[in-house]
Parts: C-alpha cells; structure tokens; sequence
C-alpha cells in the first residue's frame, strides 16, 4: 500500500484521469473530493463490499435454478392442433 501525506487543498492524481484532493480535515475525519471519468465507478469500501456480494449471491442463484426440461429423443412429440 502506498501511504501519502497531503494537506487540505492538496490533491493526488492517479493514472492521469483521477484527481483526490483533502478537502477538509476535522478531527480524525478527512473529507475528500473525486474527479473521476463517469464510466469510472466509485464507492466507499462498505457499498463496495455489498454491491460484489450481491453480484455473487445473483451468480450462485443462476447456477443453482434447474436447467430447462428438455424432451428426450425417445418421447414422443405432442401433436400440434
């Protein structure tokens, strides 16, 4: 992990498109501001956490439903009307 210092009002860049900057220090609090492309999602490492959770929990369902029922070759077709 990388630790920086900055003071309020300074910023870090990262890869050229994100811009952090402190912008206001309270106590143990620290408040930041992103600049960040739109396509470029940002969260808080709780939302985070519960967005991959719920993406797992939405695969694992997909794996558990039962596969469509799918007529064997030696039952016979319904006859059409």
């Amino acid at each position: 992990m990388l630790v920086l210092s900055r003071k309020k009002n300074e910023s870090i860049i990262v890869d050229d498109a994100i811009v952090i900057t402190v912008v206001e220090i309270r106590g143990d609090k620290v408040r930041l501001g992103i600049e960040a492309p739109r396509e470029v999602p940002i969260h808080r490492s709780e939302v985070h956490a519960a967005i991959h959770a719920e993406s797992v929990r939405q695969v694992v369902e997909l794996e558990l439903e039962p596969a469509p029922a799918t007529p064997s070759p030696d039952t016979p077709a319904e006859p059409s009307e």
